[in-house]
């Protein structure tokens, strides 16, 4: 199975990492390919450019057998937009390998405000990670088409996804940690020192490069 996580990674940081590589690991995926937004189109631009932001990548997962970094929506021109990306590994991967999506749970709740989405879960299964103690009957609470498509999809073990190429949705509990790249940006732009929030080949490039000041 192949995992793929998006964001805008502006910067990325141990909040990013460590849940990736838990689900990395209950998955048992072959890899997982990290892709960086060229364009969000529910943000802002990010602060950081695009070669700034790919570098900061590579430095984070040196090392890391099974994590890639996928440039394709950098490369792409116009919105980054999931649904493209998720049809284009499709294409090149063929109609029969499981993808798996890898999602946080506020992404998860927001997935009906995205371009195209009722397309995401028939290109691949839904991953979504979330604090402890939260319980799948939760989405009852949000109803409408989250519910929906949650109620028949939802599966109990990880080995249950490489049954299918998609359409299944799986929840998991990973280690949350409360850190953000709005955080660490306004902890540099205020002359504070970020480290322990980000790998200390990031911190470097991040000073090297004078970001976010």
């Amino acid at each position: 199975m192949i995992g793929i996580f998006g964001g805008t990674f502006d910067p990325v940081h141990f909040g990013h990492l460590r849940p990736a590589l838990e689900l990395f690991e209950i998955l048992e995926l072959e890899e997982l390919r990290l892709v960086p937004a060229g364009t969000p189109p529910h943000r802002r631009p990010p602060r950081a450019n695009s070669a700034q932001r790919l570098q900061m990548l590579r430095l984070a997962i040196a090392g890391q057998p099974g994590f890639v970094l996928d440039e394709r929506e950098i490369e792409r021109s116009g919105p980054s937009y999931m649904v493209d990306t998720l049809a284009e590994l499709r294409s090149e991967l063929g109609g029969q390998r499981p993808l798996c999506l890898l999602l946080g749970m506020d992404a998860f709740l927001g997935l009906t405000s995205w371009h195209r989405w009722e397309e995401i879960p028939r290109l691949a299964h839904l991953v979504v990670s979330h604090r402890p103690g939260w319980l799948p009957e939760h989405l009852d609470d949000h109803g409408g088409p989250l519910a929906e498509l949650a109620d028949g999809s939802m599966v109990e073990e990880p080995r249950q996804l490489a049954d299918a190429p998609g359409g299944y949705i799986f929840m998991h509990p990973v280690t949350q940690l409360d850190i953000s790249s709005t955080r660490i940006r306004a902890l540099i732009r205020n002359g504070r020192n970020p480290r322990y929030l980000l790998p200390d080949g990031v911190w470097n490039h991040i000073r090297e490069q004078g970001l976010y000041r």
